[in-house]
């Protein structure tokens, strides 16, 4: 029973990691990004949202290796 709910678990963080690191903005977006790089200059970039994402990823992330170390000691 416990074994199920962590690995149910598991697997929603999983895939909320996965939509949080596919939310998040390229560091460099290769000739699209030079092209647009002055219109960020000009007008700014989002660094909040991506802030709040890059945080909310690691802690996901951490979460994800304790329940998989949790789900490894269950087995």
């Amino acid at each position: 029973m416990v074994k199920t709910i962590v690995l149910i678990l598991q697997i929603l963080t999983a895939i909320a990691m996965v939509t949080t690191i596919l939310l998040q903005s390229g560091k460099s977006a290769g000739l699209s990004g030079s092209i647009a790089g002055g219109g960020e200059a000009l007008f700014g970039k989002k660094k909040g949202v991506d802030d709040l994402l890059s945080k909310i990823t690691a802690y996901l992330a951490g979460a994800f290796v304790l329940l998989t170390l949790l789900l490894a000691l269950l087995q």
